[in-house]
Parts: C-alpha cells; structure tokens; sequence
C-alpha cells in the first residue's frame, strides 16, 4: 500500500463531544483493566494468607533466650 495524504491523515475533523466520548471510553477500559488486576492479587494474597493461617503453630518455636537479669555477669571470668 503507497502511502498518500489520505492514508497518513485523518482528513475528517471529530467534534468535541466525540473526543470526549473516545477520552471516556479509553479511560474507563483502563479503569477496568486495572480493577480486575487490583482483584486478582487481591485474591491471590487473601488465598495465601489463609493458607498460611491453616499451618500448625509448632513451626515457630519461640528461640530460648539468654538470662538478661545481670549483663555483667556475662562478661567476668569464670
């Protein structure tokens, strides 16, 4: 296909109201798209976070923790 002025430019002019109509309409598509990306890991993350809530407690054991009553004592010889 050649390219001419006929096929490079619009030769039609669109009104006001008809851009306004076309803005509104790319703008609610993406709108949309986003909303149904912002639902999906919405989703995704409450799935694994009752998944995780599921798991037996017995994996995190609480870590045994050193006596803190007397720092110094640590420090002298024995």
């Amino acid at each position: 296909m050649t390219k001419t002025k006929d096929n490079l430019f619009n030769p039609e002019k669109l009104s006001a109201q008809t851009k306004s109509e076309q803005t509104t309409s790319i703008a609610k598509d993406i709108l949309a798209d986003e909303a149904s990306a912002r639902q999906k890991k919405t989703d995704r993350l409450r799935a694994l976070r009752l998944a995780q809530e599921t798991e037996p407690a017995s994996k995190s054991k609480k870590r045994a923790g050193r006596n803190r009553r007397c720092p110094s004592a640590a420090a002298l010889p024995s």
